[in-house]
């Protein structure tokens, strides 16, 4: 099982930007005891493979080609979690350059990617053995108030309510979650008629966002201005803003992913192009947050992941090509260097699967 909790050595996936030709995404041992990672294998054939997600029995994996043009793709690999291999199956055209990231539905019966570039978003059926079909592809229009970075639709991110009644599309460049219902039987994804645009805060930037580990609270991270806004989605197709807090005071327009911890404590952004690092936010009783910390790391954090027991924070710093690995104090939230890294090139996306 994906993100098992028994403390056993665990595979590391990494996506990264390469060539076709190169290992794009890499299979690491990782122990969860010392920290220590030992490198196992590699699969080329994809271009820009740099965000992956994984089925619930970690066998499949399905991973972007973020090329910016007419050769971005969706793709299919089959996982052996015995040998610690990936073998590609299939591929598929997202319609929209650059997707950025990828996920399954949660009935695991279907693929959405976000199309960063195409400004939208594309869901790929699943046959009977995790192959991709042929995509629906939702377009979007609009933008916003940053005459570089939101002159239209920049769609950075997909997810599904933990109740499994909606799916949510982060709109980088018009600053808003365009919340759709799911069908019942699952065809099509999404009942398009019934789209609700959410509206968040002008020049915010939508990118990632985690949902809280107990009640309907979620907290989504801004990559222009640096700022998390904790979201109450407990009214049915409302989302409303009920704090909102800057985890990076630089200003940097560099703001990347945001994780919470497995116990539900502490939220963890990363931040870079000035001043790079982690930024701790603890969650009080009442949900919002409060800044406790910041942790430096090398340069230009992207993606990053707990280990499933909440001990380590892996973080892949791209423009260093490390993984550098922190070790968490599941008390105070705060980060430790362990000093090992994992060298490897331009690191994106990191995702753990229990051996």
């Amino acid at each position: 099982m994906i993100l098992s909790h028994v403390m056993s050595a665990l595979f590391l996936l990494i996506g990264s930007y390469s060539d076709s030709d190169a290992e794009g995404i890499c299979v690491y041992s990782f122990d969860p005891q010392t920290a220590r990672s030992t490198y196992v294998s590699g699969v080329s054939g994809i271009s820009n493979p740099s965000f992956l997600c994984l089925s619930s029995n970690g066998k499949r994996v399905y991973a972007v080609g973020e090329d910016e043009g007419t050769t971005s793709t969706a793709n299919y690999l089959k996982f052996n979690p015995r040998k610690g291999t990936l073998r590609l199956v299939n591929s598929r055209p997202t319609q929209g350059g650059a997707p950025c990231n990828i996920t399954l539905t949660p009935n695991e019966r279907m693929v959405v990617t976000a199309n960063y570039f195409g400004g939208s978003v594309t869901a790929f059926p699943l046959d009977r053995r995790g192959r991709l079909r042929k995509g629906n592809h939702y377009r979007f229009d609009g933008h916003s108030v940053d005459p570089k970075r939101q002159t239209r639709p920049y769609l950075h991110a997909v997810y599904f309510t933990p109740d499994g009644s909606e799916m949510w599309c982060n709109d980088l460049g018009t600053d808003q979650i365009h919340a759709f219902p799911l069908q019942a039987n699952g065809m099509p994804l999404i009942d398009a008629a019934h789209q609700a645009d959410h509206f968040l805060k002008a020049g915010l930037g939508p990118r990632h966002l985690c949902f809280s580990s107990a009640g309907r609270l979620a907290y989504l991270l801004g990559e222009l201005s640096g700022e998390v806004c904790t979201l109450d989605y407990s009214e049915p197709s409302h989302i409303r803003v009920v704090q909102t807090l800057r985890a990076d005071s630089l200003n940097a327009g560099g703001s990347a992913d945001i994780h919470i911890s497995p116990d539900g404590r502490y939220v963890y952004t990363s931040h870079r192009l000035q001043g790079d690092g982690i930024s701790i936010l603890r969650v009080r009783a009442d949900g919002t947050l409060a800044k406790v910390g910041y942790q430096p790391t090398a340069a230009h954090p992207r993606n990053f992941a707990l280990t499933p027991d909440g001990r380590y924070l892996l973080v892949a710093c791209r423009d260093a090509d490390v993984v550098e690995i922190y070790r968490r104090d599941a008390t105070t939230g705060l980060l430790s260097d362990t000093h090992e890294r994992i060298h490897t090139s331009r690191p994106v996306c990191l995702q753990f699967v229990a051996r």
